[in-house]
């Protein structure tokens, strides 16, 4: 049995392989599995969690402390915002309801609706906002980086973005 962000390690008759230090918080119903269960997660149970930034909110499904990995549900109230932010590594984005706009950035204007993928590349950067309002799966190779008005640089909850993140960073050789 894991707790959440543990090690499994597996025996394979030699050596010991490491499986994951994939988790997701708040599933209750992980608490007893093997390191190479399936997890089921039963995305109704887990709680909307606000992050920085008014009228935004996710319910993590999967988070990788270790490499960055981190898959979303994320809700936008009509008129929030992500302010300025770059995607460090590769960022998909599947819409399920409402639009996600870039406001401002290099491609402000395009917007994405129910159905649509979008993707941004690694170093893109841009203001993006939900008019009507928005739900989405996010999936994240590493969490972006928020340029805060005073000048540091935040991950969505707050954090500093080098002191949490750069080591995951640094084991995917970017």
């Amino acid at each position: 049995m894991l707790n959440s962000g543990e090690t499994a390690y597996v025996n394979s008759g030699c050596e010991e392989e490491t499986v994951t230090t994939a988790f997701t918080p708040n599933a209750k119903n992980h608490a007893r599995l093997g390191p190479l269960a399936s997890r089921l997660v039963h995305v109704d149970d887990l709680p909307w969690e606000p992050i920085r930034y008014p009228g935004c909110y996710v319910k993590t499904l999967l988070l990788d402390k270790a490499t960055g990995l981190a898959t979303v549900l994320m809700k936008m109230d009509p008129g929030a915002v992500l302010p300025d932010h770059e995607h460090v590594l590769i960022e998909q984005t599947y819409m399920l309801e409402g639009r996600l706009v870039d406001k401002e950035g290099p491609d402000a204007g395009v917007a994405a609706g129910p159905g649509d993928f979008i993707w941004r590349p690694a170093g893109s950067r841009h203001v993006a906002w939900a008019p009507d309002g928005g739900l989405m799966i996010a999936v994240f190779q590493i969490p972006n980086k928020f340029y805060e008005k005073d000048g540091s640089i935040v991950d969505l909850l707050g954090h500093d973005w080098g002191e949490k993140w750069s080591g995951a960073l640094a084991t995917r050789g970017a």
